[in-house]
């Protein structure tokens, strides 16, 4: 009788719950029995882990085996149990020390050969193990770096199950035959499968080469876009085709500031679920950029799955920016599916095999033309569209979800002039960005020691009560809200714009001609204010 356990991690959304794999010898019959609620791809591991073991140079013990995952209660899944399986098995039989096992995490599949694949999610395991007490780690190779972003872990990365072995077992370390240069990896595949993850839904990262200085004209705008990144305010822009509106979501990213460690972490742990990783690049320290399809469902939106959830594009662009061109085109159910994350900066997902929780603390862009033609203006009668087809096209987007948009913006048409215009353009990102960092260090001074980093986080109540407007500053806001132009939460967005607008201009707290413009930025009704940040510094 032969008895060992090591350990693993099942993963819930992006949050880890340590397994230990325990494996039991008995004189009996050959078998091969896996307890403790594992799904079809991890019941399919005994095959895999037999045939790893075996070619590996290991002896398959001839007796009644059983494998149990324990706790027993909480659903596993996946291929990535397949190592801490193998090495449990091999301890019962005694070719490893089981005391050296003990307390040890492995996480890894295994191929038929031996060798040791990624699986996703390491990282969030890793934290699990982590904040569970265990120092040691096993990993694929080619994950150590992914792994080792966690501090107070030692990790070891290995490439394959022969190779562990020897290292467990205290005897000389095999070299393996390095793969050939150029090709790709194939222990890769399988982590980005085409149309399942986040580049189908448009995640990309932000390329360098988009600059707010490539923005004809749209000074309302940039100015929209520049304190959106500021307090993070979502952002509406309601304009023809081919006005800009696309271009300035796309440099919108850029102007963010770059994310903390523990942001890091946790957009990092997104795309490690969710298996998008950039190649070579295992800590995301940038904003994430999401625009997904206007075909995209609600589950590709906000995550979800048959039996599996997965992360959504709301939680793909965690600490980013989330931007939905064409809005009206979207599913109504999809779009309104999105007022729950906004408030609360997550999103739970409860199917039969438990709960997932992904965080979604992202600043939305929305992008609109005006009619189905998209000419429809108060200046001019170009468009051809019915009024009823312009009532429908623009109900479509639902009152509640709007009323959760801080800064509506109507995009003008380029003039001849402006494309013409051959002086300089507009303030590059370099600049507007640095603006922003000045005035997200204010919002962090004022509101240090309290849970809220950014302007657009602070609830009404607290904005009232503890950090007051300069006397009268709300004055117009405030008959505003008695004539139905606003609603109660649509004041407390004005007041939080206008926070973010007097941390921008450098104001101790904002006073009327801050609240003018957070009230245009909102209504898109002139106030007699410059519309340019710079023109009010």
């Amino acid at each position: 009788m032969g008895f060992a356990r090591t350990c693993s991690v099942a993963l819930v959304g992006v949050e880890g719950v340590v397994v230990e794999v325990q494996a039991d010898l008995e004189p009996g019959v050959a078998a091969f029995t896996l307890v403790g609620l594992p799904d079809k791809s991890l019941t399919e591991s005994r095959d895999r882990v037999r045939a790893a073991v075996v070619n590996s140079g290991g002896e398959w013990p001839q007796k009644k085996l059983t494998v149990g995952l324990s706790p027993a209660s909480v659903p596993k899944a996946g291929s990535g149990f397949d190592l801490a399986v193998a090495c449990a098995v091999l301890g019962a039989a005694e070719r490893i020390d089981p005391r050296v096992l003990a307390d040890i995490v492995m996480i890894g599949e295994l191929g038929l050969d031996g060798r040791v694949r990624p699986v996703r999610g390491i990282l969030p395991a890793v934290l699990a193990a982590a904040e569970a007490g265990y120092e040691q780690v096993v990993v694929p190779e080619c994950a150590a770096a992914e792994a080792s972003l966690v501090p107070g872990v030692s990790v070891l990365g290995v490439r394959s199950l022969r190779q562990l072995i020897a290292v467990l077992a205290d005897e000389p370390v095999p070299e393996e035959a390095p793969d050939e240069q150029g090709r790709p990896d194939p222990l890769l595949a399988g982590l980005r499968v085409p149309g399942t993850g986040a580049h189908s839904m448009g995640a990309t990262q932000h390329d360098p080469g988009h600059d707010l200085s490539d923005v004809v004209g749209q000074i309302s705008a940039r100015t929209a876009v520049e304190v959106s990144a500021a307090g993070g305010h979502h952002l509406f822009l309601e304009g023809p085709p081919g006005a800009g509106k696309t271009m300035l979501a796309e440099r919108l990213p850029a102007v963010l500031p770059r994310l903390t460690g523990q942001e890091s972490l946790e957009v990092t742990a997104v795309h490690s679920v969710a298996g998008l990783l950039p190649p070579g690049k295992p800590l995301i320290d940038v904003a994430p950029y999401c625009a997904p399809h206007h075909s995209a469902t609600m589950q590709a939106l906000v995550g979800g799955g048959p039996s599996i959830a997965r992360p959504g594009a709301v939680s793909l662009a965690h600490r980013g920016v989330l931007f939905l061109d064409e809005t009206p085109e979207f599913n109504s159910q999809a779009l309104d599916a999105l007022r729950q994350p906004l408030e609360s900066g997550h999103v739970v997902i409860a199917r039969s095999a438990g709960v997932a929780r992904f965080p979604a603390r992202f600043l939305m862009v929305l992008a609109a033309n005006p009619c189905p033609c998209g000419r429809f203006s108060q200046r001019d009668s170009l468009c051809e569209c019915p009024p009823s087809a312009i009532r429908r096209y623009q109900a479509r987007l639902s009152g509640p979800l709007l009323d959760r948009v801080d800064l509506r913006v109507e995009v003008d048409p380029v003039s001849r002039a402006e494309l013409a215009h051959r002086g300089p353009g507009g303030e590059s990102t370099a600049v507007v960005a640095t603006r922003v960092h000045a005035a997200r260090e204010r919002a962090a001074a004022r509101l240090a020691g309290t849970p809220w980093r950014t302007n657009s986080e602070v609830p009404g109540r607290e904005l009232r009560t503890r950090w007051h407007a300069a006397r009268g500053a709300m004055d117009e806001a405030e008959r505003n809200l008695e004539r139905g132009v606003l609603t109660a939460r649509g004041l407390d967005r004005v007041l939080r714009v206008a926070w973010t607008v007097a941390d921008l201009v450098g104001h101790d707290r904002p006073d009327a001609t801050d609240v003018a413009l957070a009230l245009q930025l909102r209504t898109g009704v002139p106030r007699g204010v410059p519309m340019a940040i710079g023109a009010l510094t």
